[in-house]
Protein backbone atom coordinates (compact mmCIF):
# COMPACT_ATOMS: atom_id res chain seq x y z
CA UNK A 1 0.00 0.00 0.00
CA UNK A 2 1.46 3.73 -0.89
CA UNK A 3 0.89 6.24 1.56
CA UNK A 4 -1.31 8.96 0.95
CA UNK A 5 -0.21 11.68 2.94
CA UNK A 6 -1.36 15.41 3.39
CA UNK A 7 1.17 18.09 3.66
CA UNK A 8 0.72 21.72 4.76
CA UNK A 9 -1.17 23.42 1.89
CA UNK A 10 -0.07 27.02 2.33
CA UNK A 11 3.50 28.42 3.29
CA UNK A 12 5.29 31.85 2.82
CA UNK A 13 8.52 32.27 3.33
CA UNK A 14 10.80 35.51 2.95
CA UNK A 15 12.33 37.59 5.34
CA UNK A 16 9.90 39.98 6.72
CA UNK A 17 7.03 37.61 6.54
CA UNK A 18 6.26 37.95 9.70
CA UNK A 19 4.95 41.22 9.10
CA UNK A 20 2.05 39.51 6.93
CA UNK A 21 1.29 37.32 9.72
CA UNK A 22 -2.25 39.76 10.71
CA UNK A 23 -3.66 40.04 7.29
CA UNK A 24 -2.82 36.09 7.02
CA UNK A 25 -5.33 35.09 9.67
CA UNK A 26 -7.42 38.25 8.97
CA UNK A 27 -9.92 36.04 6.78
CA UNK A 28 -10.41 33.62 9.72
CA UNK A 29 -11.88 36.35 12.02
CA UNK A 30 -15.47 35.33 11.46
CA UNK A 31 -17.48 36.88 13.78
CA UNK A 32 -17.64 39.77 16.44
CA UNK A 33 -16.82 37.22 19.37
CA UNK A 34 -13.38 35.97 16.87
CA UNK A 35 -10.51 35.67 18.83
CA UNK A 36 -6.75 33.50 18.26
CA UNK A 37 -4.74 32.15 20.63
CA UNK A 38 -1.14 33.28 20.40
CA UNK A 39 1.06 30.18 22.10
CA UNK A 40 4.65 31.80 22.36
CA UNK A 41 7.78 30.78 23.82
CA UNK A 42 8.04 32.69 27.23
CA UNK A 43 11.50 33.37 26.20
CA UNK A 44 10.23 36.32 23.84
CA UNK A 45 7.95 37.61 26.88
CA UNK A 46 8.61 41.51 26.77
CA UNK A 47 10.99 41.10 23.76
CA UNK A 48 10.51 43.15 20.43
CA UNK A 49 8.88 40.25 18.91
CA UNK A 50 6.11 39.95 21.60
CA UNK A 51 5.10 43.85 20.43
CA UNK A 52 5.11 42.88 16.71
CA UNK A 53 1.95 39.92 17.71
CA UNK A 54 -0.86 41.14 15.45
CA UNK A 55 -3.04 40.62 18.70
CA UNK A 56 -7.06 42.53 18.99
CA UNK A 57 -9.09 42.85 21.54
CA UNK A 58 -10.08 39.61 21.88
CA UNK A 59 -7.19 37.62 21.22
CA UNK A 60 -5.56 35.42 24.31
CA UNK A 61 -1.61 35.46 24.78
CA UNK A 62 -0.20 32.05 26.29
CA UNK A 63 3.30 32.28 26.84
CA UNK A 64 4.74 28.58 27.12
CA UNK A 65 7.83 27.14 28.57
CA UNK A 66 9.79 24.46 27.05
CA UNK A 67 12.69 24.36 29.59
CA UNK A 68 11.25 20.67 29.46
CA UNK A 69 9.75 19.21 26.57
CA UNK A 70 6.40 18.95 26.38
CA UNK A 71 4.16 16.77 28.41
CA UNK A 72 0.59 15.68 27.94
CA UNK A 73 -0.44 17.35 31.18
CA UNK A 74 0.57 20.30 30.14
CA UNK A 75 -1.25 20.00 27.03
CA UNK A 76 -4.22 19.17 28.73
CA UNK A 77 -3.53 22.06 31.85
CA UNK A 78 -3.17 24.86 28.35
CA UNK A 79 -6.39 23.13 26.71
CA UNK A 80 -7.88 24.33 30.07
CA UNK A 81 -6.94 27.55 30.07
CA UNK A 82 -8.47 28.43 26.54
CA UNK A 83 -11.78 26.63 27.85
CA UNK A 84 -12.07 28.77 31.06
CA UNK A 85 -10.79 32.23 29.04
CA UNK A 86 -14.20 31.78 26.34
CA UNK A 87 -16.77 28.80 26.08
CA UNK A 88 -16.40 29.43 22.15
CA UNK A 89 -13.92 27.68 20.17
CA UNK A 90 -11.09 29.94 19.13
CA UNK A 91 -10.98 30.70 15.17
CA UNK A 92 -7.11 29.80 15.40
CA UNK A 93 -3.88 29.03 17.01
CA UNK A 94 -0.87 30.51 16.34
CA UNK A 95 2.59 28.57 17.59
CA UNK A 96 6.10 30.96 17.87
CA UNK A 97 9.03 29.46 18.96
CA UNK A 98 10.96 26.49 18.05
CA UNK A 99 9.75 22.66 18.11
CA UNK A 100 8.41 22.46 20.97
CA UNK A 101 6.25 25.65 21.06
CA UNK A 102 5.07 24.74 17.78
CA UNK A 103 4.58 20.63 18.75
CA UNK A 104 2.01 22.48 21.65
CA UNK A 105 0.55 24.58 19.22
CA UNK A 106 -0.23 21.41 17.46
CA UNK A 107 -1.24 19.26 20.16
CA UNK A 108 -3.84 22.29 22.01
CA UNK A 109 -5.10 22.61 18.45
CA UNK A 110 -6.01 19.06 18.06
CA UNK A 111 -7.55 18.61 22.32
CA UNK A 112 -9.55 21.67 21.55
CA UNK A 113 -11.94 19.84 19.22
CA UNK A 114 -10.97 16.33 20.35
CA UNK A 115 -12.50 14.52 23.96
CA UNK A 116 -10.33 13.43 26.72
CA UNK A 117 -7.08 13.51 27.56
CA UNK A 118 -3.60 14.47 24.71
CA UNK A 119 -2.29 11.09 26.01
CA UNK A 120 -4.85 8.96 24.17
CA UNK A 121 -4.02 10.07 20.88
CA UNK A 122 -0.21 9.52 21.73
CA UNK A 123 0.44 7.00 18.41
CA UNK A 124 -0.52 6.92 14.70
CA UNK A 125 -3.88 8.28 13.17
CA UNK A 126 -5.90 8.06 16.24
CA UNK A 127 -7.46 11.64 15.90
CA UNK A 128 -11.25 11.59 14.84
CA UNK A 129 -11.90 15.16 14.40
CA UNK A 130 -9.86 17.68 12.23
CA UNK A 131 -8.37 20.36 14.42
CA UNK A 132 -8.43 24.07 15.21
CA UNK A 133 -7.30 26.50 12.32
CA UNK A 134 -3.59 26.52 13.48
CA UNK A 135 -0.66 28.32 11.82
CA UNK A 136 3.51 27.73 12.77
CA UNK A 137 5.96 30.49 12.78
CA UNK A 138 9.32 28.59 13.63
CA UNK A 139 12.12 31.32 15.39
CA UNK A 140 14.47 28.13 15.13
CA UNK A 141 14.87 26.20 12.10
CA UNK A 142 15.97 22.09 12.26
CA UNK A 143 13.47 19.98 13.53
CA UNK A 144 10.60 20.14 10.76
CA UNK A 145 8.30 20.66 13.44
CA UNK A 146 6.53 23.13 11.09
CA UNK A 147 6.03 20.70 8.12
CA UNK A 148 5.63 17.24 10.39
CA UNK A 149 2.48 15.49 11.13
CA UNK A 150 3.42 14.95 14.48
CA UNK A 151 3.18 16.47 17.99
CA UNK A 152 5.60 15.12 20.11
CA UNK A 153 4.59 14.69 23.60
CA UNK A 154 5.89 13.13 26.98
CA UNK A 155 3.28 11.05 28.36
CA UNK A 156 2.93 9.20 31.59
CA UNK A 157 4.49 5.62 30.09
CA UNK A 158 5.72 6.93 26.94
CA UNK A 159 7.46 9.24 24.78
CA UNK A 160 5.39 9.40 21.44
CA UNK A 161 3.71 11.97 18.92
CA UNK A 162 0.53 12.14 17.97
CA UNK A 163 0.89 11.19 14.52
CA UNK A 164 -1.92 12.32 12.08
CA UNK A 165 -2.88 14.27 8.89
CA UNK A 166 -5.18 16.82 11.39
CA UNK A 167 -1.71 17.45 13.41
CA UNK A 168 -0.75 19.11 10.06
CA UNK A 169 -0.64 23.40 10.08
CA UNK A 170 -2.64 24.71 7.93
CA UNK A 171 -0.09 28.02 7.50
CA UNK A 172 3.48 28.15 8.20
CA UNK A 173 5.07 31.27 7.36
CA UNK A 174 9.11 31.11 7.40
CA UNK A 175 10.98 34.36 7.93
CA UNK A 176 14.82 33.72 8.73
CA UNK A 177 14.78 37.18 9.98
CA UNK A 178 13.05 35.36 13.54
CA UNK A 179 16.75 33.19 14.13
CA UNK A 180 18.72 36.37 14.62
CA UNK A 181 20.02 36.51 17.73
CA UNK A 182 20.02 32.39 18.82
CA UNK A 183 22.51 30.55 20.90
CA UNK A 184 25.00 29.01 18.88
CA UNK A 185 25.36 25.87 20.74
CA UNK A 186 20.95 25.84 20.71
CA UNK A 187 21.02 26.83 16.88
CA UNK A 188 23.90 23.72 16.22
CA UNK A 189 21.62 21.69 17.98
CA UNK A 190 18.22 22.01 16.24
CA UNK A 191 20.33 22.49 12.99
CA UNK A 192 21.41 19.19 13.94
CA UNK A 193 17.97 17.27 14.15
CA UNK A 194 17.96 18.31 10.32
CA UNK A 195 20.95 17.27 9.38
CA UNK A 196 20.50 13.49 10.90
CA UNK A 197 17.00 13.40 9.28
CA UNK A 198 18.82 13.60 6.13
CA UNK A 199 21.39 10.94 6.98
CA UNK A 200 18.72 8.38 8.43
CA UNK A 201 15.97 9.12 5.60
CA UNK A 202 18.47 8.62 2.81
CA UNK A 203 20.28 5.38 3.90
CA UNK A 204 17.43 4.11 5.40
CA UNK A 205 15.72 0.88 3.80
CA UNK A 206 12.49 3.41 3.26
CA UNK A 207 13.80 5.38 1.08
CA UNK A 208 12.53 6.64 -2.26
CA UNK A 209 12.79 8.98 -5.03
CA UNK A 210 10.60 11.48 -3.60
CA UNK A 211 11.72 11.26 -0.22
CA UNK A 212 15.49 10.99 -1.69
CA UNK A 213 15.14 14.67 -3.54
CA UNK A 214 13.98 16.41 -0.49
CA UNK A 215 16.97 14.48 1.57
CA UNK A 216 19.38 15.16 -0.94
CA UNK A 217 18.65 19.37 -1.41
CA UNK A 218 18.08 19.36 2.64
CA UNK A 219 21.38 17.64 3.22
CA UNK A 220 23.29 20.28 0.74
CA UNK A 221 22.00 23.04 2.09
CA UNK A 222 22.78 21.82 5.80
CA UNK A 223 26.14 21.11 4.43
CA UNK A 224 26.59 24.67 3.34
CA UNK A 225 25.56 25.90 6.31
CA UNK A 226 27.48 24.42 8.87
CA UNK A 227 30.73 24.00 6.52
CA UNK A 228 30.76 26.80 4.80
CA UNK A 229 30.24 30.47 5.19
CA UNK A 230 27.39 32.06 3.79
CA UNK A 231 25.73 35.30 4.71
CA UNK A 232 22.39 34.00 3.77
CA UNK A 233 23.08 30.70 6.04
CA UNK A 234 19.67 31.52 7.83
CA UNK A 235 17.72 31.16 4.77
CA UNK A 236 19.29 28.16 3.87
CA UNK A 237 18.54 26.59 7.25
CA UNK A 238 15.15 27.36 7.24
CA UNK A 239 14.82 25.38 3.57
CA UNK A 240 16.84 22.75 4.94
CA UNK A 241 14.40 22.29 7.94
CA UNK A 242 11.12 22.48 5.58
CA UNK A 243 12.86 19.80 2.99
CA UNK A 244 14.18 17.47 5.42
CA UNK A 245 10.64 17.09 6.79
CA UNK A 246 9.45 16.63 3.82
CA UNK A 247 11.85 14.22 3.05
CA UNK A 248 10.99 12.04 6.36
CA UNK A 249 7.46 12.45 5.09
CA UNK A 250 7.55 9.56 3.09
CA UNK A 251 10.35 7.54 4.39
CA UNK A 252 11.06 7.37 8.09
CA UNK A 253 13.98 8.55 10.88
CA UNK A 254 16.03 6.02 12.30
CA UNK A 255 18.46 4.44 15.17
CA UNK A 256 19.58 7.90 16.34
CA UNK A 257 15.93 9.42 16.92
CA UNK A 258 14.87 6.35 18.60
CA UNK A 259 17.75 6.30 20.98
CA UNK A 260 17.09 9.94 21.67
CA UNK A 261 13.85 8.93 22.80
CA UNK A 262 15.06 7.25 25.01
CA UNK A 263 17.35 9.65 26.39
CA UNK A 264 14.68 12.30 26.44
CA UNK A 265 11.85 9.94 28.12
CA UNK A 266 14.49 9.09 31.25
CA UNK A 267 16.78 12.07 31.69
CA UNK A 268 14.67 15.13 29.91
CA UNK A 269 17.53 15.27 27.45
CA UNK A 270 16.13 17.48 24.72
CA UNK A 271 15.43 16.78 21.30
CA UNK A 272 18.03 18.46 19.43
CA UNK A 273 21.21 17.75 21.54
CA UNK A 274 19.94 14.05 22.18
CA UNK A 275 20.12 13.78 18.96
CA UNK A 276 23.61 14.94 18.85
CA UNK A 277 24.82 12.95 22.07
CA UNK A 278 23.18 9.62 20.42
CA UNK A 279 24.61 10.57 17.07
CA UNK A 280 27.85 10.72 18.00
CA UNK A 281 27.43 7.11 19.43
CA UNK A 282 26.53 5.91 15.60
CA UNK A 283 29.61 5.47 13.86
CA UNK A 284 28.53 1.78 13.06
CA UNK A 285 25.57 2.30 11.48
CA UNK A 286 25.88 5.71 10.14
CA UNK A 287 29.91 5.90 9.33
CA UNK A 288 30.46 8.80 6.97
CA UNK A 289 27.84 10.76 8.45
CA UNK A 290 29.00 10.98 11.73
CA UNK A 291 32.39 11.64 9.70
CA UNK A 292 30.90 14.79 9.09
CA UNK A 293 29.07 15.80 11.88
CA UNK A 294 32.27 15.75 13.74
CA UNK A 295 33.65 18.21 11.24
CA UNK A 296 30.56 20.34 11.72
CA UNK A 297 30.60 20.11 15.64
CA UNK A 298 34.68 21.01 15.25
CA UNK A 299 34.19 23.76 13.00
CA UNK A 300 31.72 25.52 15.68
CA UNK A 301 33.53 24.65 18.50
CA UNK A 302 30.49 22.48 20.29
CA UNK A 303 31.25 20.12 22.91
CA UNK A 304 28.52 17.37 23.58
CA UNK A 305 28.21 16.62 27.63
CA UNK A 306 29.49 12.60 28.47
CA UNK A 307 28.91 9.93 31.08
CA UNK A 308 25.18 11.01 31.40
CA UNK A 309 23.83 7.29 32.01
CA UNK A 310 26.42 6.82 34.23
CA UNK A 311 25.17 5.74 37.58
CA UNK A 312 21.80 5.65 36.37
CA UNK A 313 20.04 2.18 37.94
CA UNK A 314 19.37 -0.68 35.82
CA UNK A 315 15.87 0.05 35.60
CA UNK A 316 16.54 3.58 34.27
CA UNK A 317 18.66 1.90 32.11
CA UNK A 318 16.35 -0.73 30.75
CA UNK A 319 13.50 1.92 30.13
CA UNK A 320 15.31 3.66 28.36
CA UNK A 321 15.96 0.56 25.98
CA UNK A 322 12.37 0.07 26.07
CA UNK A 323 11.40 3.94 24.87
CA UNK A 324 13.72 3.38 22.19
CA UNK A 325 12.89 -0.55 20.73
CA UNK A 326 8.86 0.41 20.97
CA UNK A 327 9.86 2.77 17.99
CA UNK A 328 9.42 -0.16 15.26
CA UNK A 329 9.29 1.96 11.99
CA UNK A 330 12.65 4.08 12.69
CA UNK A 331 14.24 0.37 13.82
CA UNK A 332 13.06 -0.98 10.38
CA UNK A 333 13.81 1.77 8.68
CA UNK A 334 17.49 1.91 9.89
CA UNK A 335 18.14 -1.86 9.72
CA UNK A 336 14.95 -3.87 7.27
CA UNK A 337 12.28 -6.07 8.73
CA UNK A 338 14.56 -7.85 10.30
CA UNK A 339 15.99 -5.17 12.51
CA UNK A 340 14.79 -7.09 15.58
CA UNK A 341 17.66 -10.01 15.41
CA UNK A 342 20.00 -6.61 14.37
CA UNK A 343 19.27 -4.49 17.71
CA UNK A 344 18.66 -6.88 20.23
CA UNK A 345 18.01 -5.34 23.89
CA UNK A 346 21.69 -5.93 24.76
CA UNK A 347 23.34 -4.11 21.82
CA UNK A 348 20.85 -1.50 22.66
CA UNK A 349 21.80 -1.63 26.19
CA UNK A 350 25.40 -0.97 25.01
CA UNK A 351 24.90 2.28 23.27
CA UNK A 352 23.09 3.95 26.37
CA UNK A 353 25.93 2.60 28.29
CA UNK A 354 28.85 4.68 25.90
CA UNK A 355 26.34 7.45 26.25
Amino acid sequence: MYRNFSIVPKIMFGRGSFNQLGDVIGERRIHPDSYFVFILDDVFIGKPLQKRLPMQAKDLLLPVNVDDEPKTSYIDSLVQKIRDYSQVIPDGIIGIGGGSAMDIAKAVSLMLTNPGSSADYQGWDLINNPSVYHVAVPTLAGTGAEISRTAILTGPVKKLGINSDHTLFHQIVLDPELLAGVPTDQWFYTGMDCYIHDVESLSGTYINEFSKAYGEKSLDLCRQVFLEDHPDKDDKLMMASYFGGMSIAYSQVGACHALSYGLSYVLGIHHGIGCCIAFDYLEEIYPEGVKEFRRMMEKHRISLPRNLTAGLSEEAMQLMVTTALNLAPLWENCLGPDWQKLMTRERCLGFFHRM
